[in-house]
């Protein structure tokens, strides 16, 4: 290597300890420029429905040791989902009142359109409801169907409380000949506490306007069934599961924000797919470990040291022990 060269080298990282900032560099560099790569992973198809009928804002359930209703719950579970899905994933919106489970947002990929998610899901509350109706059984189905409507590899959430208004009769269950069970692969996640308390009751603009009445509802011995307490809510759990088990999907309950995360991201419901990976944070944490590893105080007083030991010691080679020589 010529002189110049050689001297040039040596001023980079040669001998003068400097390579870390040029292999630094480099690796910034790669972490700049190349694409994201497509690479198989899971990947997960969801089209969510909100039941935002007026039970949903009974307060008896807890987010951060803090009463909130359960819809509240629901949507915040729902915000931590979304920042837990892979990129390739899909999500989109349903909101279930009366009898329907209606499509409001077709499912949409998860990190291009994180934000709009977000900004839509803080949106869906019960001023959105058209009745005050509350068909539970009716609503899975047609979620079910919405699915199915958007595409084959679609599974379906349906978040709700259980709880049927008017009541079902003895022995009921919805129409569903169009359906086959376990055709759409989904979750009922159910949501409330286990102690019957009041409905709150508001106006169209979501404005308070008091509880239900036990005389303004339909009770259960007016549908055929036992005397019950239909102004009052609780989590119907059992109900639920009997709907599960009737399509052919699973339930869960809706307890913690990772209740509902686990649900969505079990690897049963997952496609393999090639999707976008972003693998440029290697390269990137590579150059900040160099970078830590040439500045920091610690490290540049051990490279201080290690010359100073080894004067040190070649020093003490040269002197003869004490005790070991004679007096002249």
């Amino acid at each position: 290597m010529p002189p110049q060269r050689r001297s040039a080298w040596r001023r980079i990282g040669g001998t003068t300890g400097n390579w870390p900032l040029v292999l630094a560099l480099l690796l910034l560099a790669l972490a700049v420029w190349p694409p994201r790569l497509q690479l198989q992973q899971p990947v997960f198809n969801w089209q969510v429905s909100f039941d935002i009928t007026q039970s949903m804002n009974v307060e008896d359930v807890e987010l951060n040791h803090t009463a909130v209703s359960r819809l509240t719950l629901a949507r915040a579970a729902m915000r931590d989902v979304l920042g837990a899905l892979p990129c390739g994933s899909k999500v989109g919106w349903s909101v279930f009142a009366d009898y329907r489970s209606l499509v409001i947002l077709a499912p949409v990929e998860v990190c291009s359109h994180y934000e709009e998610l977000l900004a839509s899901l803080e949106r869906i509350d019960g001023r959105m409801r058209w009745a005050n109706a509350s068909n539970v059984s009716k609503g899975v189905t047609w979620a079910v169907r919405g699915a199915r409507s958007v595409g084959p590899d679609t599974g379906f959430i349906f978040i709700s409380d259980g709880q049927e208004s008017p009541p079902l009769r003895i022995n009921e269950t919805p129409p569903m000949t169009d359906i086959k069970p376990g055709d759409v692969k989904g979750w009922l996640i159910g949501v409330g506490g286990d102690v019957p308390v009041p409905i709150p009751k508001t106006g169209s603009s979501g404005e308070p306007a008091g509880y239900w009445r036990a005389d303004e509802v339909v009770q259960g011995s007016a549908s055929g069934g036992t005397l019950n307490h239909e102004h009052l809510s609780e989590l119907r759990q059992d109900h639920l599961r009997s709907l599960a088990e009737l399509v052919g999907v699973n339930y869960r309950r809706l307890n913690t924000p990772e209740a509902l995360k686990t649900a969505m991201l079990d690897r049963r419901y997952a496609q393999y797919l090639p999707a976008d990976t972003d693998l440029r944070w290697i390269p990137a944490l590579l150059a900040l470990l160099l970078l830590v590893w040439r500045f920091a105080p610690d490290f540049g007083w051990l490279r201080e040291r290690r010359p100073m030991i080894k004067r040190e010691k070649k020093a003490t080679d040269r002197v003869p022990p004490r005790g070991l020589t004679r007096p002249a």
